[in-house]
């Protein structure tokens, strides 16, 4: 599996998986000109027959491509579906204990 972050015209993503049969996931940089928009529309676009998995722009879609290529591998890695599991399980105890994140009103 390969993670390619592309800003611009972003090319990179739909370049590699043309050129491979391995899944690609493609986060989209955020620009100056266009906040990133500009390579989101070039990533999600592909044409038929060549995917690319297309995350959220910026860091937000870094983490998730992570978290994603993470969760497929573990579909056939036990010892990685529990970790997995285990900080799931961390990230919503975190937010039972802190329900209003910006403190008291």
């Amino acid at each position: 599996m390969i993670i390619a972050g592309a800003g611009g015209a972003a090319h990179l993503p739909g370049m590699i998986a043309a050129k491979t049969l391995v899944p690609v996931l493609g986060v989209p940089v955020q620009s100056a000109a266009l906040s990133g928009v500009d390579s989101l529309y070039s990533i999600v676009q592909m044409p038929r027959g060549i995917p690319v998995g297309t995350l959220a722009i910026g860091k937000a879609g870094a983490a998730n491509a992570a978290l994603l290529a993470a969760q497929i591998l573990a579909t056939h890695d036990n010892a990685l579906h529990q970790r997995l599991s285990n900080w799931r399980k961390a990230q919503t105890d975190e937010v039972l204990e802190n329900p209003n994140p910006r403190g008291t009103l």
